[in-house]
């Protein structure tokens, strides 16, 4: 899937309150997993984000994500309005 980087920032600060927290729950990995996938760049131990690329261009570039599950979740939750 191709998003820029700008919309995957904007859904990120859309979220309401605690939903990293449950995104990493509900999908069993690490909260800075989930905030390095939005953007952060603060990789440890095994919380790098394997399969997104990020290719330069206008609107901060362009991201290539090959699994989007928490971007799906993360875009339901602001459907819900859920934390």
């Amino acid at each position: 899937m191709h998003i820029t980087f700008e919309e995957l920032r904007r859904i990120k600060h859309n979220l309401p309150t605690g939903s990293i927290h449950k995104i990493a729950s509900e999908l069993n990995v690490e909260e800075q997993t989930v905030r390095n996938y939005f953007g952060a760049k603060k990789y440890q131990d095994d919380t790098n984000i394997a399969g997104k690329h990020i290719q330069p261009g206008p609107n901060g570039g362009f991201v290539v994500l090959q699994d989007t599950k928490i971007l799906d979740l993360a875009r339901t939750m602001i459907k819900r309005g859920e934390s």
